[in-house]
This record gives structure tokens, C-alpha cells and sequence, in this order.
């Protein structure tokens, strides 16, 4: 059986597999497109080929003429625009995998060709020819999106906050005015409970009053508004009960927070996010939307889908009934987005009503995950289709088993759930359990070859290349950089008047002198635009900004430190409440600068009328100086073991430099302390030393004395003896004799003994000093390794706000042939 023989009105999704016989059979599965009707989940861990099936589903959905929407948050689904009809490796080349090549040992072009060849062997194992890819790609327009971004085709999702063109019910109006405030708050992190949020009923409020009103809905409205709101009671509550102006400025602060993020200006350009014009080409011809979300983060991601959401339900509100399938709505990855209860993003609302009330309107909904748990209960049961692959857990197995029953039961059908279970334990990749409740069957699909190239996720990049978009222009390229601000062409010149406004004397106000010439500021704006001016005409502008002064007296007579800082911030003033953000507008001015009267050349722009109230600038001046009490901080060097603190802006190196100085004095003067110590032992030894040489030079005198004596006595005993004279006498004089001459000789040699002794303890000593001092030096050395950063913060007392005012600062406003006018700063400091 061929392809072409296949029935054209129901998806072919590959052949039946036997589990028994573990093979797949020649049996094609066919599936009505009006099944879908009442909604599919597939699910599937990784590697069961959950991705290949939903891409699958929906080439048939296109081949059928059926419109898709598909939500693609990693990436995958755009593997549906990758079809090459005729399966030549050059087509694969730019899409392969590299890295893996490279692994392989083998050549990008090598690995295409591999590739080239699987697909096209794959394809006609399943009787596809390039005959039927070149059907696909005919068969529809393939529009790949990314919202926020313009490496793909930008998608203006702000286009949702216009009031809506044709006249709707109260209920249908609130239901989009819900969804619009549900998903700006989730965009801002704030709470979106329609029934319990402060913020939610306020801002559905605003938005409402404007559409009434007729007025555009958008971001510096709202922020306006909600600061000067134009309802002063909700319900039976005042304004400020119910919303109290803190947290109304909280609100604003989060909301300008998202109009001031860099890349915001994406989500304002490209296609209005309108479902009909996404569901249908010009010629007819039913369009692939593919919105590709993998470059956004978790809550930009959240916004975008539950904008689309609502987008989509308003369209299917319009449309009247029919039992075909009019449209399908892919989601991939559904997880977090419609979690069971009590879990309640933005998105599982409107998400839950088109899987509800879609099938009235012809609407199918495909919801993709890999563990059933990410599914709520109620989305679970209102699924007529299943496809149940690979699953992680037997918990996931039984919640599969639960859901597919709930939904056999809402159809009036029986479930042999025990056989299921079996079978669903046995599964293997690209084979899915297949349950169509509307067809009263259960089967095992092995799905067919993929049309498209499954080369897995996309990269930005890859993006770029796919639909040869062009780079986002460079931040330079989109306006002229800090104080240059380039006016609309064929703009009015500013308004402005010869002299200041009079202002209440109590308004503090100064001017900033020009110091640069005309040509100056055009050569500085040429050098960075790159562009020539040709001015036309041109004058001196001064324009209003708030200037603010600060010294803060940092003193720590602790730690020896005497410190001054003095801030200067130029900033635009803000409509009250809003705060300036002194965080900005850093300038380098000092009171010397300014002058007290106005310049004698240029001319004034107009003043804003609460830059003309005293009361504000004392508000300004409080703020300024909480915002030094807060943001003012010293960072010191500091080292623990020296007790040391670095001067302020003194270095790492010189900090080192200088605790080498005092680690050296200190250890000089420890080993001054412990030499000393030495010295006065050594001298205590010497002394005795000297001593008792003396006495050894006494002792061996003394001994040479009784040796003469013993020497003589035995020379008179010996005459004695020959004589016979007194011979008792004799031998007791010679002995006593003997016995002082060993005396003496015991004498020299304590002395001798004594003597080493004491070389031996002045050999110690100076051992024991070269140890210490080795252990000094090492020990002083480690106390360098001990620096650390400390900040030193100023105590509310030590802040000084030394002006706080209006100051008029200088710009050159030039013409230019092209029509358009140059604002060019006139003032170094501005630049």
C-alpha cells in the first residue's frame, strides 16, 4: 500500500505494532483530524520519541490544510521547517552536528551525507517519497517566531493591549481584560489572582476605564495612571483603603521596570498577534506558526503564552460551530504552564478553557510532557486522544492509567486497565500506546519516518540562519549615544522663550554655562555617528534638569580615618510621586561651575509644572540623601594582623607596600626586644666565662707553684734520707706535698670544664637567637598575606545635601538638511 493510496482525509501516523511478537506489523494507523476535536496528550520521557510523534501529527495536520499554532519552549518543534524534498547532503549540511562529526572522526560533509541517506532510506521504508516532503512544504506557509527577539520573525505581542475592533459583551471583555493584566503581572513577578490581587483588580480597572475611554492601553499609561489614578474608589472601598499609594508606586516601579528592560522594544515589533491572520496566509493557504521560545526566560515565557492563549480564545469565541477540525494548537513541554491544583499560573486559565469549549469552535489542543503529573486532573480527563510512550515511574504509569480512565468514562467507554498496565511496562522508542476514546480502540503505534529533519533543538543562531532574518541592530546604531538625542525629522523646534520662568524665590536654581562651541558639538556628533551634518539653522537651548549635591564626612577616629566624598548626580525630574533615580546620572560638576544668573545667550524650553512646585524639592532633597545614607560606602584594605586600615584611594599594591613598612619596623623592633634578651644572657655567660679564665690562669699558676714545691720536697727527702735526719717528718711533708698538688691540678680542671660549659651555652644562644629570628621574619611575612576588603558606611548624621535644585542646562538645537533636529550638548561634563 503506497502513499498516494492512503486516505487524504486522516493523518497517517505509522503502522501498528504487535508487543507479543515485539515487531511492526504491515497494518497502516489512520487518524481523523475531527478526533482532535476533543484534544491529545502524548507523553514520554526523553528518548521515547515524543518529539518525532508531535512533529508527525502536525506535517499531517499541514498536508491536511489545517492551520497550526505551535508553542516550542526548547526548541525542538522547529525541526518542522528543516524539509528537504530533494534529500541531497548538501541540504543537511548546515543543520549536522559538528562536535559529533568531529568525535567521529569524519567530515561535516561526510556526516550529511550519512545523514542524507538515513532519511531518505527511512522515508522509503515508510512509503514516502520526496514527492510527498514537496507537497508539505507547497501545502502550507512556514512562519517560525520569536517573540522578544529578532533572530526570527519578530511577533508584536503588544498589540493585545488595543482595545478590541469590534463590540463585545461584558463578559467577553472582562474575560480579555483578565488575561491581559494576568500576564503583565506574571511578566512583572507580581501576584495575579484576578479575585484576590490588589494589583489585578486595580490594573483591570485602568485598563478597562481606558478602552471605554477610547485611549491607547499601554506601558507609560499604566505606569501614569496608576501613580495618578483616575478612580478614587474600587468597590465600597476609597482608593487608598484598598490601594495605598506605597504600593501603588511598587506596582508602577515594576511596570516601568519592564517598559525599561533593554530588550523590550522586540515584543513591540513585527506581525500583531491576530489568530486569524496567524492561522491563514493572504492566498489561503493554511500557515505553520511556530513560536520559538527557548531564548526567553521563565517569566517572559510565561507572559508570552498566556497572551496567546487569550489571543486564542478570543478568536475561537468568533467562530461559529462545526464538528471539523478548523485548527491545532501544538504545545510542547507543557510543564509548569498547566500544573495540577493548587498551582495557578497565568497560563493554566485560559489554557483550560480552550481545552473546554475548543471543540465547539473546531479547536484541537496538543499538549506534550514527559511526566503526566505537570497535567492538571481536569486536562487530563477531557483528553479523547492518548499516546503513552516510555515513562520514568510506576507513579507515572498509575496517573496515566487514572487519566485514561476519567476519560474513557466522560465518553461512555470501558478501559482494561490491567492489560494496559502491561502492556504500557513493555514500550520502547518511537512505539506509543495509542488510545482514541472516539474510536473506541486501543492500539500500539510505531510512528512513521518524520518528514522534517530531526536534527534536535535550535540555537538562536541557527535560527538566524534558518529564516535569514538580519542581525539586531547594535545599541549604537538605534539612537545616538548618552546626551545626544536625535529629534524626529521635520520635528518643531523646541518651544522655548528668551528668559527663565519666575519661579517661588524657596525653589533653589542655578545655571550651567555653555563651554562648547557649535562646531565642537557637531564635530564630536559626526565622529560618533559617522555620518556628515549639514546644518541648516541652529540655536543655544537651555533645558531643565534637577541637580543634586552631596558631601558625605566619612570619620572613624578608631581606625584614623578623616574622609570627605562629594556626589553629584543630573538627573530629569520625574512626575511626582516617582522618585529620581539617583542611581543614574553621574556628573562630573563642582559648585564652581555653576552660575547664579542666566547666561546672556540662548533661549528656555519649557519648564514642567512640577519642577515649578517648592514642596517637591524638599521631598528631592530627603530622597538624595537617603540614597547617600544607603548607596555611599569606603572600601578599605585592611589587615587583621597588623590592625592596619588602607587611606582612601590608596591601592591594593601601595596598601602592601605600606604594611611592608610597618611589618618591617614592628618585626625590627620584636627582634630588637629578643635580641636584647639574648644579648643580656650571652653577657651573663661571658662574664662568668671571663671569670673563671681568670681563675684557671690562678689555678694553673697555683699548680705549677705545688709542682715545684712537691719536686722539691722530694729532693729534701731523699737528702734526708741519705742523711737519716727526720724521716717520719719527711715522708708526712712530701705527702701533704702530693696532696696540694692534686688539689690543683683538680682546681685547673673544674676551671677547664666550667669554661666549656660555658662556650658550649653561648654556642646554644646564638643558635637559638638565628632560629628566632628566622621565625620572626616568617611570621611577620604571613601578616602580609592578611588583607581583606571592609566597607565603611557613613552614619546618618554625617550626610551633608549641599544643593538640591533646578539647574538650566545647555544644548545646541541644530537643523539639518534632511529635516530633522540635532539636541548636542554644549557642556563637556554632558557628554
Amino acid at each position: 500500500m503506497t502513499v498516494a493510496s492512503f486516505p487524504a482525509d486522516q493523518f497517517y501516523l505509522g503502522r501498528e505494532y504487535d508487543p507479543t511478537a515485539d515487531r511492526v506489523t504491515d497494518r497502516p494507523v489512520f487518524y481523523p483530524p475531527r478526533h482532535l476535536t476533543t484534544h491529545a496528550i502524548i507523553l514520554g520521557m526523553t528518548g521515547s520519541g515524543k518529539t518525532g510523534l508531535g512533529i508527525v501529527l502536525l506535517e499531517e495536520a499541514l498536508l491536511a490544510g489545517i492551520p497550526i499554532l505551535a508553542v516550542d519552549p526548547k526548541g525542538d518543534l522547529a525541526n518542522l521547517l528543516l524539509t528537504f524534498p530533494d534529500l541531497r547532503p548538501e541540504d543537511f549540511a548546515p543543520w549536522v552536528d559538528t562536535e559529533m562529526a568531529r568525535r567521529k572522526g569524519r567530515t561535516p560533509e561526510e556526516v550529511a551525507a550519512e545523514e542524507a541517506k538515513r532519511w531518505r532510506e527511512g522515508l522509503a521504508q515508510w512509503d514516502i517519497g520526496p514527492d510527498r516532503i514537496a507537497r508539505l512544504r507547497q501545502a502550507a506557509e512556514f512562519l517560525l517566531f520569536t517573540p522578544g527577539s529578532t533572530a526570527g520573525l519578530p511577533l508584536n505581542v503588544l498589540s493585545r493591549f488595543a482595545p478590541p475592533e469590534v463590540e463585545e459583551d461584558e463578559e467577553s471583555r472582562q474575560e480579555r481584560v483578565s488575561g491581559l493584566v494576568s500576564a503583565l503581572l506574571g511578566l512583572a513577578g507580581r501576584e495575579a489572582d484576578p479575585l484576590q490581587s490588589p494589583d489585578h483588580i486595580f490594573l483591570s480597572l485602568l485598563v478597562e476605564h481606558l478602552w471605554r475611554s477610547g485611549e491607547p492601553v499601554d506601558l507609560p499609561t499604566l505606569v501614569r495612571l496608576v501613580q495618578d489614578p483616575p478612580v478614587r474608589q474600587v468597590g465600597v472601598f476609597d482608593l487608598e483603603s484598598f490601594f495605598p499609594q506605597r504600593e501603588r508606586f511598587a506596582l508602577a516601579r515594576a511596570l516601568n521596570g519592564i517598559l525599561a528592560a533593554p530588550g523590550f522594544a522586540a515584543w513591540r515589533e513585527g506581525m500583531p498577534l491576530e489568530i486569524g491572520t496567524l492561522l491563514r496566509a493572504p492566498d489561503g493557504r493554511p500557515r505553520a506558526s511556530l513560536f520559538y521560545l527557548a531564548h526567553l526566560e521563565d517569566a517572559e515565557r510565561a507572559f508570552f503564552i498566556t497572551l496567546l492563549l487569550e489571543a486564542v480564545r478570543d478568536w475561537m469565541a468568533d467562530q461559529p460551530g462545526t464538528s471539523n477540525l478548523r485548527a491545532l494548537l501544538y504545545f510542547d513541554e507543557v510543564y509548569g504552564y498547566f500544573p495540577p491544583y493548587p498551582s495557578n499560573p497565568p497560563t493554566k486559565r485560559p489554557l483550560m478553557m480552550l481545552v473546554k469549549q475548543g471543540r465547539a469552535a473546531g479547536l484541537g489542543v496538543v499538549l506534550a510532557t514527559q511526566n503526566p503529573a505537570d497535567l492538571d486532573y481536569k486536562g487530563l480527563t477531557n483528553a479523547g486522544t492518548w499516546a503513552v510512550g516510555l515513562l520514568r515511574t510506576e507513579r507515572d504509569k498509575a496517573r496515566v492509567l487514572e487519566g485514561l480512565e476519567g476519560a474513557a468514562s466522560a465518553m461512555g467507554a470501558g478501559l482494561d486497565r490491567a492489560g494496559l498496565d502491561r502492556a504500557i511496562s513493555g514500550l520502547r522508542p518511537r512505539v506509543f500506546l495509542w488510545h482514541d476514546v472516539r474510536a473506541g480502540k486501543t492500539l500500539f503505534l510505531q510512528t512513521r519516518w518524520a518528514m522534517s529533519y530531526l536534527c534536535g533543538p535550535l540555537t538562536r543562531a541557527q535560527i538566524r540562519q534558518l529564516v535569514a532574518a538580519p542581525p539586531p541592530a547594535r545599541p549604537e546604531e538605534r539612537g545616538v549615544a548618552r546626551a545626544e538625542v536625535a529629534l524626529a525629522p521635520a520635528s518643531r523646534p523646541t518651544e522655548a522663550r528668551s528668559h527663565p520662568p519666575t519661579l517661588p524665590p524657596d525653589i533653589p536654581q542655578a545655571f550651567l554655562p555653555a563651554a562648547v562651541t557649535l562646531e565642537w558639538a557637531l564635530r564630536r556628533h559626526e565622529e560618533r555617528s559617522g555620518q556628515a551634518v549639514l546644518a541648516t539653522d541652529r540655536r543655544l537651548v537651555y533645558l531643565p534638569r534637577l541637580l543634586a549635591m552631596g558631601t558625605v564626612y566619612l570619620n572613624n577616629e578608631r581606625i584614623g580615618l578623616r574622609h570627605t566624598e562629594t556626589v553629584v548626580r543630573l538627573v530629569e525630574a520625574p512626575s511626582p510621586p516617582v522618585l529620581p533615580e539617583w542611581g543614574t546620572g553621574e556628573i562630573a560638576l563642582g559648585a564652581g561651575d555653576l552660575s547664579h544668573r542666566p547666561p546672556e545667550e540662548g533661549v528656555y524650553g519649557p519648564l514642567p509644572a512640577h519642577m515649578a512646585q517648592p514642596a517637591h524639592y524638599a521631598r528631592w532633597s530627603r530622597s538624595f540623601a537617603e540614597f547617600l545614607y544607603r548607596e555611599t560606602r569606603l572600601t578599605l584594605w585592611y589587615n587583621r594582623a597588623l590592625k592596619l586600615y588602607s587611606r582612601p584611594g590608596e591601592s591594593a599594591r601601595e596598601f602592601r607596600r605600606r604594611c611592608e613598612e610597618v611589618a618591617r619596623a614592628r618585626r625590627d623592633e620584636e627582634a630588637a626586644r629578643v635580641r636584647a634578651s639574648y644579648e643580656r644572657q650571652m653577657a651573663r655567660i661571658q662574664e662568668k666565662l671571663r671569670r673563671e679564665e681568670q681563675e684557671l690562669a690562678q689555678d694553673q699558676a697555683e699548680l705549677e707553684a705545688r709542682k715545684r714545691e712537691e719536686l722539691l720536697s722530694y729532693g729534701e727527702a731523699a737528702l734526708n734520707l741519705f742523711t737519716r735526719r727526720r724521716p717520719s717528718y719527711m715522708i708526712s711533708h712530701v705527702s701533704r706535698k702530693r696532696r696540694l698538688t692534686q688539689q690543683a691540678e683538680a682546681e685547673v680542671q673544674e676551671s677547664v670544664e666550667a669554661i666549656r660549659m660555658y662556650q658550649e651555652q653561648l654556642e646554644d644562644l646564638a643558635a637559638r637567637w638565628e632560629e628566632e629570628a628566622a621565625a620572626l621574619n616568617e611570621r611577620w611575612a604571613a601578616t602580609l598575606e592578611q588583607m581583606e576588603e571592609v566597607e565603611v558606611a557613613p552614619r546618618r548624621g554625617d550626610i551633608a545635601v549641599d544643593f538640591c535644585g533646578l539647574v538650566w542646562v545647555p544644548f545646541w538645537e541644530v537643523g539639518t538638511k534632511e529635516g530633522a533636529r540635532l539636541l548636542l550638548p554644549a557642556h563637556p561634563a554632558l557628554e
